[in-house]
């Protein structure tokens, strides 16, 4: 079943740190367009809908915008979220400080941390629920409406009710809220029953917390771009990426919002999916190089890998579904800087946008990865990316690496920045190392998929570093994130926590389970003004021997047909176990006693995706055509007069060798010597090292 909605405009729009990138595919000829512009601060709405505005003067032609969002995400890295209050039961105020008895530096002796809530508006009422859900204590409603009206008088704009073992029977959760609903004077209130019904205390408080931290920042952030594109004549359809690579609609987004942490990325990891899947290489590990950070992520078999949590920051633990990202601070923006022993460091500071690298000349003094590659002839200065300048300052960048780099190590200009770019490099190969050797897979068979505005500068040194054997550059990277809103599916995923040994599991209450998973799924999909090729459902469940404490997904085989789940069988369940246990850790445990801790539930809508083979370039003709001159550029070997490209002009068949460099408006591609590039039928820059 599918949304009738006829073919019109799709927009995809990324905000970053330092960019906003916008995708717009007018889906019946199959074209696209692309923008990249400065990412306005504190309101990213600004630089959103200059974006838009820049490739779309009509948006009543729109019929989707799908976002990309970082506002959730910087308000916790920035901890300008809401004042928050939390209800919880007598004795567990301090759970959410406690967390796991973590350091934020394993071996250091000293470490702080400092909880999105504090004390004082952490307040306990007589309440308790057992871990098998029988309810000792019923709940003091009179002490909940107390503690609101506390709350409100000390300026919260949000709470949250967090009692123990909720996941096992949210009774008194639910009338805690249903009490707090009637004093509360906005939408502002919930409960870990709703958020993440799932076992594990510091875990289901952190997220529910965050969560609420977030609500009344995203909830206006998307609120006033829903404003804004409704009063320019758009009537559309409106939704967010969320972290797990699915899109979610907006009314969802301001409802839990902790989903879209990471949202960004994940869309960047979805698009070279479908990319590097559609080029024939199922196999892919992407960097995504923004102004900020590199984001890494490991793509196998053509399925990005989901954790279930990750941590935002030091303490700021979220658990919910998202693809596996590892970010280090090595983005264009990044400073250089010399430590006090005498090493060279890159980031984790960043210059950003504003004021950005020394070359934009808005008052920054600090070198950065990307003034290293204006010194070195890499970026042309005279046509920056992104449309915020009409040129660098090549000058004031050299001069800046001499101070803060060149000086200090004792090496020239060219030395000093040749060092930024071999640091930066060095931790990048890290990075990648971390996804895919570290986890046992092997980089020779992957390639390498480099995006954001400054990933494809360093293709090269990652196939030298990692040994990786090719690299796939997209034919927009600058904006493959914004590519990824108008490519991710429609996704909702369900957790709940069953605790039970596989013998004793209770299959009535699972199948009532996995059903109300999917009854809410489906309506979500039914409320989607947007077209889905197909529906998927997809169950697993957290499982483990008992003794252990972590678990493996385990893929439950059940079938669901009309939207009516089958009850799942004890036995499949057992043996799907012993299955997916040998296949994760070589062996099964003879004396083993299997349990089951979570149901993990996911529906997803299918959305129509556009033929890659579109973007491919329309020209014909020698790759000579679309050369445009050449500029001394450096590399290990010395300057060498390079040849500059018009990427976008080269046409499909192109053969390119290294020193090259391909320039289009939103990054710039760099063939070091003794590489070449190969312009595929879809538009992509294929980088290999030369034959012989």
């Amino acid at each position: 079943m599918t949304a009738n909605r006829s073919p019109g405009r799709m927009i995809g729009v990324d905000v970053g740190g330092t960019f906003t990138d916008v995708f717009v595919l007018d889906e019946g000829p199959g074209t696209a367009h692309v923008a990249k512009v400065p990412t306005s601060r504190p309101d990213q709405a600004g630089g959103f809908l200059d974006g838009i505005a820049r490739q779309v003067e009509d948006l009543s032609t729109v019929s989707v915008v799908v976002h990309g969002t970082t506002a959730g995400t910087n308000a916790l890295l920035e901890r300008k979220g809401a004042k928050v209050g939390v209800i919880t039961t007598a004795g567990l105020r301090d759970v959410l400080e406690m967390r796991r008895r973590d350091r934020p530096r394993t071996w250091g002796l000293r470490g702080d941390f400092v909880p999105v809530v504090p004390r004082n508006l952490r307040l306990e009422v007589p309440e308790r629920t057992l871990a098998d859900g029988t309810i000792r204590t019923p709940v003091d409603l009179d002490a909940v409406r107390a503690a609101a009206r506390t709350l409100l008088a000390e300026g919260c704009s949000a709470v949250v009710v967090l009692f123990a073992n909720a996941y096992a029977n949210p009774q008194n959760e639910a009338a805690a809220v249903a009490a707090v609903r009637e004093i509360w004077p906005n939408p502002h209130v919930s409960s870990s029953a709703e958020i993440l019904p799932e076992i594990r205390e510091y875990e289901r408080f952190s997220t529910t917390a965050l969560n609420a931290y977030l609500q009344p920042e995203v909830a206006g952030y998307l609120d006033r771009l829903e404003t804004a594109l409704t009063s320019g004549g758009f009537s559309g359809e409106f939704m967010v990426v969320q972290s797990n690579g699915g899109v979610m609609s907006v009314e969802t987004a301001c409802r839990l919002p902790v989903r879209t942490a990471l949202s960004g990325p994940a869309a960047g990891v979805i698009a070279a999916a479908y990319i590097a899947q559609s080029a024939g290489y199922p196999d892919v590990i992407t960097g995504d190089m923004g102004g900020t950070s590199f984001d890494v992520s490991l793509i196998s078999g053509g399925q990005s890998l989901l954790s279930p949590q990750t941590s935002i920051d030091f303490g700021l633990v979220v658990r919910s579904p998202m693809i596996e990202i590892t970010t280090i601070g090595a983005g264009g923006g990044s400073i250089a800087w010399v430590d006090k022993g005498g090493l060279l460091n890159i980031g984790p500071q960043s210059a950003g946008s504003d004021p950005g690298p020394v070359a934009y000349g808005m008052g920054n003094d600090r070198p950065t990865v990307t003034d290293a590659n204006v010194v070195l002839g890499r970026i042309d200065p005279e046509n920056p990316i992104g449309g915020k300048l009409d040129r660098l300052d090549t000058e004031a960048a050299a001069r800046a690496i001499d101070a803060h780099v060149g000086a200090p190590l004792g090496l020239g200009t060219i030395a000093a920045a040749e060092a930024i770019l071999r640091v930066a490099n060095s931790r990048m190969a890290g990075a990648i190392r971390l996804v895919s050797i570290e986890r046992g897979f092997d980089p020779k068979r992957f390639a390498f998929m480099p995006f954001g505005g400054g990933g494809a500068l360093h293709s090269g040194a990652m196939l030298a570093d990692v040994g990786i054997g090719r690299a796939i550059v997209p034919r927009y990277p600058g904006v493959t994130s914004a590519m990824g809103c108008v490519i991710a599916d429609m996704r909702q995923d369900f957790v709940q926590t069953l605790n039970s040994l596989v013998d004793g599991l209770d299959l009535g209450a699972l199948t009532g389970f996995m059903q109300s998973h999917v009854d809410q799924g489906l309506a979500l999909l039914d409320a989607a003004r947007t077209r889905f090729e197909a529906r998927d459902i997809v169950f697993e469940l957290d499982m483990a021997y008992v003794g252990q404490t972590h678990t493996v997904a385990v893929p439950l085989p059940v079938e669901v047909a009309g939207g009516r789940v089958a009850p799942p069988d004890r036995a499949a369940i057992a043996a799907a176990f012993d299955a997916t246990y040998r296949a994760t850790y070589g062996r099964l445990l003879a004396t083993g006693t299997r349990r089951v801790m979570n149901l993990r539930s996911a529906v997803i809508g299918r959305r129509p995706k556009f033929d890659l083979a579109t973007l491919a370039p329309t020209a014909s003709g020698p790759a000579e055509a679309a050369r445009k001159g050449t500029r001394r550029v450096h590399f290990a070997e010395g300057w060498q007069e390079t040849a500059i490209y018009d990427r976008l002009a080269l046409p499909v068949g192109a053969r390119i060798d290294g020193p090259a460099i391909l320039e289009q408006p939103d990054t710039t591609v760099l063939i070091e010597p003794g590489l070449t590039g190969t312009v595929d039928r879809f538009g992509n820059t294929i980088i290999t090292r030369q034959e012989g």
